[in-house]
């Protein structure tokens, strides 16, 4: 079974997108823009004829339905993500199936953190919070002077934040932000340049951004105070 679920997602780049709506929507037009081949699913006919043009396969089905399902073939799929967020049976019972029908890595959005646990329970691997996700990261943008910010489930967060001031001309070891703050400089960037990745001779150059990694709190401490 398990090397049936490895040769499943070796074939990753088919995407089953089941719920179009304005999360679904959106991941499966990232996919098909990531060069993956998309099958988009929706319940609606309206949403599906609106989307016949713009992905690689659309179908109008019941995702609840493992027959259904089937017949399109998304058991033979390595990976399946579940934008349905309005409908909570529908969404808990789409899981289900696709875990059911042995789908290896399902991605589903949740509305709540119950709804997130029933998901998790029933089998999705990754459960997204779009919305409360969302709505951390521009309460850290608004905040402070990150720039970007992106926390993970462990505790550790990557912010693209402004070098501190007088931080120009001056070397990533003459700062020993590690030492002082306890976050890692991962890179730095100019407006119009390349990336460049931090060693401890680094410079700072003028109108520098620094990309700067570790603990959530750390990360957060640092970008508030510089």
């Amino acid at each position: 079974m398990a090397d049936e679920k490895d040769e499943k997602l070796a074939q990753g780049a088919h995407v089953a997108v089941i719920g179009l709506g304005r999360f679904g929507g959106a991941v499966a037009e990232a996919l098909l823009e990531l060069g993956y081949e998309v099958l988009g699913i929706d319940s609606d006919p309206r949403i599906v004829q609106d989307w016949s043009d713009r992905l690689t396969q659309v179908a109008e089905a019941d995702s609840t339905d493992e027959e259904a399902l089937r017949q399109l073939g998304v058991h033979e799929f390595g990976r399946a993500v579940v934008g349905i967020g309005t409908n909570l049976e529908t969404s808990v019972l789409t899981v289900l199936t696709l875990t059911e029908m042995g789908v290896p890595e399902i991605w589903a959005k949740a509305t709540s953190v119950k709804h997130g646990k029933i998901l998790s329970s029933v089998g999705a691997d990754h459960v997204i919070f779009p919305e409360s996700e969302m709505g951390e990261r521009v309460a850290h943008l608004i905040s402070g002077r990150m720039l970007d910010y992106i926390e993970f489930d462990d505790g550790f967060a990557i912010a693209k934040v402004r070098a501190p001031r007088g931080a120009a001309g001056r070397t990533l070891a003459d700062l020993a932000l590690r030492t002082r703050w306890g976050v890692t400089v991962v890179g730095t960037k100019r407006p119009g340049e390349d990336f460049v990745y931090a060693r401890p001779e680094t410079t700072i150059p003028e109108n520098a951004v620094l990309i700067v990694a570790g603990d959530t709190e750390k990360v957060e401490a640092y970008a508030a105070e510089n």
